[in-house]
């Protein structure tokens, strides 16, 4: 993992080491600058692959020049395919690999990678700048351009100066918690989406962009569950195996949850038992899974190592969270991730991860709501909606505002955007939808609506709510998180699953559980989950409250175009007096406040 930066502003060596200083926590272990041509290349690294300073970055290599971030995990593969080809080696990582691959096969290398990755290369020749994301947008990608200037980086820090705020992606975020690509929080700076490739001419000052990735139409493989199963575990294995290379200490995040307990059982088998694998454990018994994560290491055989934290221990990362993630970004489970990665920093500088596993194989609560919610939506719509209003709200117990909400939507794809944009009351006085347009694909690729809120998981949250969280909190303390269920080939597998395969007669995850079960007793890990989350209500109510008051002022509600400021305000009341629970949307709201504040976007009078 590293930071990357490059521009054709006229910069001095003291401005480029200036915008690098906000990402050198990505790249602790080397600080490489070097300028040419007009072009300022910047590079922070976090050492994993061949550890000498010959793989330090920015890479050249005749007249081509390389600032990369991520990994290329099948590089091995790649590096034996160009020494037959003819190319000479002076390194053992995957950065020259990177670089010679695209020496060979220009543009046409991205379909040949596995990995995670944003990178940069100027190819003198052509005088051009190619750039790539990775398919699920596991590594961040920000750039600008104004009429042939441009800025690209890791993070958005360096690229903030005299850029104005994106009202638009305010009210995305308001409705997501997190603003999703191409947007960010000024008008100026995008996001690379993730499965496309930038090329800058810098001879006629034009941009261009070309997608090389994208979810496919579904079509259901044949192969028995079995089968399937059987193909579905050697993948996994594999997945697993080429993540592990690494020539710095490594090991697994081991929670009480499925995805980590089979990416951890396949990897300490790939180790012959020699795997150390980290949780954290809480004095909140609501959220702690400490005693079942040990439980699960003693079973497979693996060296665990546990944290215990307080609330405190959270509390005190919070400066870190409103720094760290550049932009608005209001999933709190970042918190315990952040925590999470200082506490297993000092063992080692490799982790892996089960981040991935509930998209593809339909592990969240919503997939069970859908299908329980789509016999419903077969009432024609407009009786559904007369009933809505009809109903009284007190015949409808405490979900009620959820249920007249269900009974409102025109149809299944209505109620899958629903997933994603917020249920019950609104933070915004009008809410659009237009912005999902972006993001429509995800009704064309099936006929099974489970399906398709899995494919908007993917490409809306999984791409810029997890993959963003663990990103930051990993970086922040110079962890590298890999997760095998985002290796692109386990993706598009599990979409050519029945949903039979995945999720049947209410058990979700289906055909993990049954690969776990080779490792792990079912009646074991079949515990419910608790998820990795913090008692943000509570907080709310003590820890947070004065600094919530002092944030969510009126003259800053009213600053904000769109914010419904009344309904903060009465959230806020009900909170307080724990006449409900309205800390996400206070959370939400006062997360956007921080980052104001912090920026100084705005001054309080």
């Amino acid at each position: 993992m590293c930071g990357i930066y490059l521009s054709n502003l006229p910069l001095t060596e003291e401005n480029l080491k200036g915008k690098l200083r906000s990402v050198a926590h990505r790249g602790p272990d080397f600080t490489g600058i070097f300028q040419l041509d007009g072009l300022s290349f910047g590079h922070t690294r976090l050492s994993i692959l061949d550890l000498d300073k010959r793989s330090n970055q920015p890479m050249i290599h005749e007249d081509y020049i390389l600032v990369f971030n991520g990994e290329i995990y099948n590089y091995k593969t790649l590096k034996k395919e160009l020494v037959e080809l003819g190319h000479v080696f002076t390194t053992e990582g995957d950065s020259e690999v990177l670089l010679k691959s695209y020496k060979q096969w220009g543009k046409a290398l991205l379909p040949k990678l596995n990995g995670m990755f944003a990178f940069s290369i100027y190819d003198k020749r052509n005088n051009e700048i190619f750039s790539a994301r990775d398919r699920l947008g596991v590594k961040p990608f920000y750039y600008s351009w104004d009429n042939g200037t441009f800025e690209i980086c890791s993070q958005i820090n360096p690229l903030a100066e005299n850029k104005t705020i994106d009202g638009e992606a305010i009210a995305i975020y308001l409705q997501t918690g997190y603003i999703p690509s191409p947007w960010s929080i000024f008008r100026e700076v995008k996001k690379l989406k993730p499965g496309f490739s930038m090329l800058i001419n810098l001879d006629e000052n034009e941009i261009a962009f070309d997608q090389y990735w994208e979810l496919k139409k579904v079509k259901t493989t044949n192969l028995s569950y079995e089968e399937a199963k059987n193909e579905l575990h050697t993948l996994l294995k594999d997945a697993v195996k080429i993540r592990l290379q690494s020539d710095v200490p490594y090991g697994s995040f081991l929670s009480g949850g499925i995805d980590s307990a089979l990416v951890s059982s396949i990897a300490n088998k790939v180790e012959n038992g020699n795997l150390k694998t980290f949780t954290i454990g809480f004095d909140n018994p609501e959220y702690d899974e400490s005693t079942l994560s040990h439980t699960f290491s003693t079973i497979i055989g693996s060296t665990h190592q546990q944290t215990l934290c307080s609330a405190k221990d959270l509390i005190d990362l919070l400066p870190v969270f409103f720094k760290i993630y550049g932009e608005p970004f209001a999933d709190s489970s970042a918190i315990p991730s952040l925590l999470l990665n200082k506490s297993t920093k000092p063992h080692v500088t490799v982790a892996l991860s089960g981040d991935g596993g509930d998209e593809s194989f339909l592990g969240y609560n919503h997939f069970e709501w859908l299908s329980k919610v789509n016999l419903f939506l077969q009432i024609p719509y407009l009786v559904r909606k007369f009933l809505a209003r009809l109903l009284p709200m007190q015949w409808l117990g405490k979900r009620g505002q959820g249920i007249k909400n269900i009974m409102s939507y025109k149809n299944n794809d209505n109620f899958i955007e629903g997933i994603f944009t917020g249920f019950g009351q609104l933070l915004l006085k009008q809410k659009s939808l237009n912005w999902l347009e972006e993001f429509k694909q995800f009704k064309f690729l099936s006929k099974n609506p489970i399906q398709r809120a899995a494919d908007l998981n993917i490409k809306l949250w999984l791409e810029n709510d997890s993959n963003v969280k663990v990103d930051r909190a990993s970086m922040a303390f110079g962890v590298e998180v890999r997760s095998p269920f985002l290796d692109y080939r386990v993706i598009e597998f599990a979409r050519t699953l029945p949903i039979s395969y995945r999720f049947y007669q209410g058990k979700r995850k289906r055909i993990l559980r049954d690969i776990l079960s080779e490792y792990i007793p079912e009646e074991i890990f079949d515990a419910p989950k608790k998820g990795f989350g913090i008692p943000l209500a509570q907080w709310m109510r003590n820890e947070l409250k004065e600094d919530v008051i002092l944030n969510l002022n009126d003259d800053f509600l009213n600053s904000i175009e769109g914010l419904n400021s009344k309904m903060v305000k009465k959230f806020m009341q009900l909170h307080f007096r724990n006449k409900g629970d309205y800390s996400t949307y206070l959370w939400r709201v006062y997360v956007l406040s921080k980052w104001f504040t912090n920026n100084n976007y705005f001054e309080k009078k």
